[in-house]
């Protein structure tokens, strides 16, 4: 199943996040692909709204790697932008899902290999604060 969307804001990208995460049952992946500054972040913000976290909670973790945001629902954020693809298997990433959470991968064309059954959310700037956000993998 593939959904797409157009969105003209951040706001309006976060709302689709939002919405988005709260479909997921607990131990969804999502990929997120699309190029430096067209909302990757923004998307992850919106999404940890959806569960009923404080979205300021959420920061780029480019240089922690792994961040992780708690309620009733764990959310962790991973961002693979100043990883090489072997240096990611020691994030140890395939057990991230297995605690219940909701795992979010930013830059998750630099995974090693695919993951199954991941959902991935697909990013474009469409000039000025309009995106083109494409969601693969949802189960009917």
């Amino acid at each position: 199943m593939i959904e797409r969307y157009l969105t003209y804001s951040e706001r309006e990208t976060a709302g689709i996040a939002g919405t988005l995460a709260r479909r997921l049952p607990p131990g969804t992946v999502v990929l997120l692909y699309g190029e430096l500054g067209t909302g990757k972040t923004t998307f992850v913000r919106g999404f940890v709204e959806g569960v009923g976290i404080d979205p300021d909670e959420v920061s780029s973790p480019t240089f922690t790697l792994i961040q992780e945001y708690g309620g009733g629902t764990r959310v962790y954020h991973v961002d693979l932008y100043r990883l090489k693809s072997e240096e990611v298997d020691d994030l140890g990433l395939e057990e991230l899902p297995e605690s219940g959470g909701l795992v979010c991968i930013e830059w998750a064309d630099r995974l090693p290999r695919p993951i199954g059954e991941a959902v991935s959310v697909r990013i474009r700037d469409q000039g000025d604060d309009a995106r083109e956000l494409t969601i693969e993998g949802l189960k009917g």
